[in-house]
């Protein structure tokens, strides 16, 4: 007697179903109950990793960050680079991640057209940009004997936070082939 097999629920399979269910439907659940019922899962599985909706939809930033600092982490040569080729790299491999889910990121953050009104759904991105920028500055600082030398950690975290939303908003107006002007524009905001 062979049985259904099991669905593994985790979190990413709870993200990738919302995204798929906001594209789907082009709007955003209006209740756990809802949403599980749709993508047939109970509702204790969503809760495993969810408080709520709006947790889920703030989550899916940090999973964009934790997903491109993944990949450059598994890059053997990644520890022997600068801090600028660190930060190219992060922009790069996490812009990459943007554009595979373009579609869910344009709804995401284009949502009531309000471009980045919406901005509060970025905080969790905005605290792991900061502390992946305050570790680079910590490590360039380490080098400098000099205090008027070393870079004010507070200043140039928060920077690397407002060029991350200058080149997200660039990348969601940028019509180019292959988005070709946010890399250019990635290189030259990290100079």
């Amino acid at each position: 007697m062979a049985g259904k097999k099991a669905t593994l629920v985790d979190k990413q399979t709870i993200i990738s179903r919302y995204m798929d269910y906001v594209l789907e439907h082009e709007s955003y659940p209006k209740s756990v109950y809802k949403f599980c019922k749709e993508i047939k899962i109970k509702e204790e599985e969503f809760y495993k990793f969810f408080g709520s909706i709006e947790k889920l939809k703030t989550s899916i930033w940090s999973e964009f960050y934790n997903n491109a600092t993944g990949v450059m982490y598994a890059n053997k040569e990644y520890d022997n680079y600068s801090n600028r080729e660190k930060m190219l790299t992060f922009f790069y491999t996490f812009f990459e991640l943007l554009t595979m889910n373009r579609s869910f990121v344009l709804f995401d953050l284009k949502e009531n057209t309000g471009g980045f009104k919406n901005i509060q759904k970025l905080n969790g991105l905005r605290k792991d940009i900061r502390s992946f920028a305050t570790k680079l500055i910590e490590e360039e600082n380490e080098d400098k004997q000099f205090k008027i030398t070393k870079r004010p950690v507070f200043l140039f975290a928060e920077g690397a936070w407002i060029q991350t939303v200058f080149l997200l908003k660039f990348w969601l107006d940028d019509d180019s082939a292959e988005f070709e002007k946010t890399d250019m524009a990635i290189e030259k905001s990290v100079n």
